[in-house]
């Protein structure tokens, strides 16, 4: 049985992504900062053997005691999905939660990311959760868009490092979801244009048949996203970014 931990797995793609995983009998360790939802969260999985790990990775101190964790353990797949953003123009938030997003998206990504990878054996993966913004601007979320291009690089990067000793790293980039991720960031799914959309389960069946086949580097889930990037191509880079700040809740 293969053990996998998901990071931000108390809903959203992280929880979708481990009913799924549970179904083909992996044993899940979930973490969040929220115990009770966490708990909630196990109880909806197949099968038995499945675990929490209660941390707030806004927190130093529960980075390094979960890379510590990780370090320790045998797990065969890491999926780090944990992470924030915020809509706004940029001088209209704080700078303080700005810093803090990138350093949730990015130094804490990179933390676990070694961690794992330092014992990490043949067979092994590593799935970080980019963005389709990691290949597109997004005005009125210009940090957020920053991090997710960062973890989209890195991780390409990781997978031909790692590939000769047969460990799969996986730049996942979904596009805009219907998730609370929106809410949270401080705007509405409904902002978005409907035809852009995503819903949750397809993006979570899209992570794990990316981790099945273990054959790119990076993977865009869903359709429309792939196809509004292959567009973009054919824009000039100010014509595309001014399509994607009409769009940005952060640009209301």
């Amino acid at each position: 049985m293969k053990k996998v931990l998901i990071t931000g797995a108390s809903g959203g793609i992280g929880l979708e992504v481990a009913k799924l995983l549970a179904a083909k009998n992996y044993q899940i360790t979930l973490v969040a900062r929220r115990e009770d939802a966490l708990n909630k969260a196990k109880s909806s999985l197949a099968g038995t053997g499945h675990s929490i790990h209660v941390s707030d990775l806004t927190k130093q101190e529960d980075v390094q005691e979960l890379a510590a964790h990780i370090e320790a353990s045998s797990y065969d797949v890491l999926i780090n999905n944990a992470g924030v953003g915020m809509y706004g123009q940029f001088i209209q938030m704080p700078l303080d939660e700005q810093l803090a997003s990138m350093r949730l998206n990015m130094d804490t990504l990179v933390t676990l990311s070694y961690a794992f990878l330092k014992n990490a054996k043949s067979g092994d993966a590593l799935v970080n959760l980019a963005s389709l913004l990691g290949h597109s601007s997004f005005p009125g979320a210009s940090v957020y868009a920053a991090t997710k291009s960062f973890v989209a690089n890195f991780s390409e990067s990781l997978w031909y490092e790692f590939k000769n000793r047969n460990i799969y790293i996986l730049s996942f980039n979904p596009g805009a979801t219907r998730s609370d991720f929106h809410s949270n960031a401080g705007g509405k799914t409904s902002s978005y244009p409907e035809f852009v959309l995503s819903n949750v389960p397809d993006v979570a069946r899209d992570l794990v048949a990316a981790l099945e086949s273990r054959s790119k580097p990076r993977v865009l889930s869903g359709w429309k996203n792939r196809m509004m990037l292959f567009g973009f191509r054919l824009l000039s880079r100010a014509a595309a970014v001014n399509i994607m700040g009409k769009i940005s809740p952060g640009m209301k």
